[in-house]
C-alpha cells in the first residue's frame, strides 16, 4: 500500500517528468532533422593534419565510394584520404585533398602486411611494389608510402630484424632520391577476432623492435607508422613512447580500443592527451583516422576530428 508521503513523492516525479518531456518535445520541434544529420565538426585549430583511411569506410557500414569519403573529409576539414591507389588521387585533388600515405599493391595477396621486408624470399615482389608506389607518390606529391615487416613464419626476431634492415636500406636509397618517406607499420598480434583488428604472426609487433630497425637503417626517409590502437594493445604507455620516439614517427593512425571502433568515451585511449603529446613533440605529419564504423560514419568521424583537434 502506498503511503501519503509516497503518493506525494510520486506526484512530484510525475509532474517533473511531464515537464521534462514537454521541454524535450519543444527542443525537438525546433530541429526535425535526425541526429546523424547534425552539422559535423570541422577542424579549425591547425595543430593536427587530419586524414581519413578509406578502407574502413568503403568496406564497412555504408560502404562509401572514394568520392563520398573525399567529400566527407573536405566537410570535416581533413586534408587527406589515405591508403588508396594512385588512380584515385585525381578525385582527392578535386576535393582539395591529398593522399597522406600511399598503399602498396601486393596483388594477388589479400593483405599487403603478409609479406614484407623481413623475408628475402619476398624482396623482389615487395621491392618492386614499394618502388612503384614511391614513383607514383613522387609524381603526385604524396609524402609517404607504407611498409611492413611481414609475418614471422620461421624467422627468428633477430633474423627478421636483420633482413628488414638490409631490405629497407635498399628501399631507402630509392626513396631518398625521390624525396618520399617509407613508413614501417607496427601491428598488434593479440587480437585474433578479425583480420583487420589484429594480425597474429606479424613480426614487427612491438614499437621498440620497429624503432631499433629504423635506427639501424639510419635514413631520414624511413620512419615509423605509429598506430595508437596497435601500440596501446601491445605496449601501452603511449604518451611516453611518443616522447621517446618522436624523431622516428612519420605517420599516425587512430582507433578505439578495444574493438577498433570509434574513439569516443566508450574506449580506453585518451585521444586529446595523445594528440597534445604529438603537438608538444613537434610532430607535423598526418593523423589518419582508421577505425571501423559501428554507427553513422559521419557522426563517428566528426567526433574523432573534434577529439583530436587540440
Amino acid at each position: 500500500m502506498t503511503s501519503p508521503l509516497d503518493r506525494s513523492a510520486l506526484g512530484r516525479r510525475q509532474v517533473l517528468g511531464a515537464a521534462a518531456g514537454l521541454a524535450a518535445a519543444a527542443f525537438v520541434g525546433t530541429d526535425s532533422r535526425p541526429a546523424h544529420a547534425a552539422e559535423p565538426y570541422k577542424a579549425t585549430n591547425g595543430n593536427v593534419n587530419h586524414s581519413i583511411v578509406h578502407w574502413c569506410f568503403s568496406a564497412f557500414g555504408e560502404k562509401w565510394s572514394i568520392d563520398q569519403t573525399a567529400a566527407a573529409a573536405a566537410k570535416l576539414g581533413c586534408k587527406s584520404v589515405e591508403l588508396v591507389p594512385a588512380s584515385t588521387w585525381p578525385t582527392l585533388k578535386k576535393h582539395g585533398l591529398t593522399c597522406a600515405i600511399a598503399s602498396i599493391d601486393m596483388s594477388p595477396d589479400q593483405f599487403p602486411f603478409l609479406k614484407g621486408f623481413n623475408n628475402p624470399e619476398y624482396w623482389p615482389k615487395v621491392m618492386a611494389a614499394t618502388k612503384k608506389s614511391i614513383d607514383e607518390a613522387a609524381d603526385f606529391g604524396v609524402p609517404n608510402v607504407i611498409a611492413f615487416t611481414g609475418m614471422a613464419e620461421d624467422l627468428s626476431l633477430e633474423e627478421g630484424a636483420d633482413n628488414c634492415v638490409k631490405g629497407l636500406k635498399e628501399a631507402a636509397a630509392y626513396a631518398e632520391k625521390k624525396k618520399v618517406t617509407i613508413c614501417l607499420e607496427m601491428l598488434n598480434t593479440r587480437d585474433d577476432s578479425h583480420p583487420m583488428k589484429g594480425h597474429p604472426g606479424y613480426q614487427g609487433n612491438h614499437t621498440d623492435y620497429c624503432v631499433d630497425v629504423l635506427k639501424k637503417v639510419g635514413s631520414d626517409r624511413v620512419k615509423l607508422l605509429f598506430d595508437v590502437y596497435h601500440v596501446q594493445i601491445m605496449d601501452g604507455d603511449v604518451i611516453r613512447r611518443i616522447r621517446e620516439h618522436s624523431e622516428w614517427i612519420g605517420h599516425v593512425h587512430t582507433a578505439g580500443n578495444p574493438g577498433r571502433g570509434e574513439i569516443g568515451d566508450d574506449q580506453e585511449i585518451n585521444y586529446p592527451a595523445v594528440m597534445q603529446a604529438l603537438v608538444d613533440a613537434k610532430y607535423t605529419g598526418y593523423v589518419g583516422h582508421e577505425f571501423i564504423p559501428t554507427r553513422d560514419p559521419m557522426a563517428g568521424l566528426s567526433e574523432a576530428v573534434r577529439l583530436c583537434d587540440v
